[in-house]
């Protein structure tokens, strides 16, 4: 069992937990993610890794409240436990001193940025961060994220908060001055999709951290197949990382997709039994 530290709620249906897990802190790398079950009856999901402290042997995660196991992780508190806590899997974030590195990110995924752009800020980066979100009930970490950045541009769908419109109209500025090295996207598939082919024209490359369905988390299930560059991947040993140029987004977007049915059932079988007891 995992014990859970600290639970704060950042954001409507957006929480963070910090769990005790010092094996996982030692080799945490900004980039990598965990894979977790709630209860011995519950389903593996992964979760990137928002930050980790070796030092109090923590790892601490952000996740947005969409199905069974979110919301039943939603109930938990500091104290309690969870079953299993795996990691940290997947390849780190590549960090090197590109130049000017822009970082995007489009709702919670700003807990995934946060640590790969303040890596990217101590290898000696210029780091410009942007931030989007659709409202600004859901805005969290901008403090966090300015923190590491040399610059930061907030957007809102409904402009509810600073720029009104999409990630992908400050970053088409900033690739029009010139002078981009490289860009990190990382949100919704959707999201990631628009800001590759945003820099395409442009010829920076692009990484994308990629989401797809996934249960073990070592490559044998096969279930977060991806197809890059025209070969087919797996996200949870060759990624999640991934040159956004080469992703086959509509595939991945297909994929995705495959089990909404079951998961509408699953969380409606769920809340049943909630209200019964």
């Amino acid at each position: 069992m995992y014990r859970i530290i600290n639970k704060e709620k950042l954001a409507a249906n957006i929480f963070l937990m910090e769990i005790e897990a010092p094996e996982v802190a030692k080799k945490a790398r900004a980039g990598q993610f965990i894979i977790i079950r709630v209860d011995e009856q519950g389903e593996r999901i992964p979760l990137t890794i928002a930050d980790w402290d070796e030092g109090k042997g923590s790892v601490t995660f952000v996740f947005m409240v969409v199905g069974t196991t979110t919301r039943k992780l939603a109930l938990y508190d500091a104290g309690d436990s969870i079953a299993n806590f795996v990691g940290p899997l997947g390849r780190p974030t590549e960090i090197e001193k590109f130049g000017t590195v822009v970082c995007v990110a489009g709702g919670y995924a700003i807990a995934t940025i946060a640590p790969i752009a303040r890596a990217m800020k101590a290898m000696g980066n210029k780091v410009i961060s942007i931030m989007g979100f659709r409202t600004r009930e859901l805005v969290f970490w901008e403090e966090r994220l300015q923190g590491v950045s040399d610059e930061l541009t907030v957007t809102t769908d409904d402009g509810s908060y600073k720029r009104k419109g999409m990630v992908t109209e400050p970053l088409k500025e900033l690739l029009e001055k010139g002078g981009v090295d490289r860009v990190i996207a990382i949100g919704p598939t959707v999201m990631m999709k628009f800001c590759s082919l945003t820099t395409k024209p442009f010829d920076v490359k692009t990484i994308v951290s990629l989401n797809p369905i996934m249960v073990d988390g070592t490559g044998m299930c096969g279930c977060c197949r991806v197809s890059v560059g025209g070969e087919t991947k797996f996200a949870c040993v060759d990624g999640p990382d991934f040159d956004g140029h080469d992703v086959d987004w509509d595939l991945l977007m297909k994929r995705q997709r495959a089990y909404l049915d079951e998961e509408k059932e699953s969380l409606m079988l769920w809340e049943t039994k909630a209200v019964r007891k």
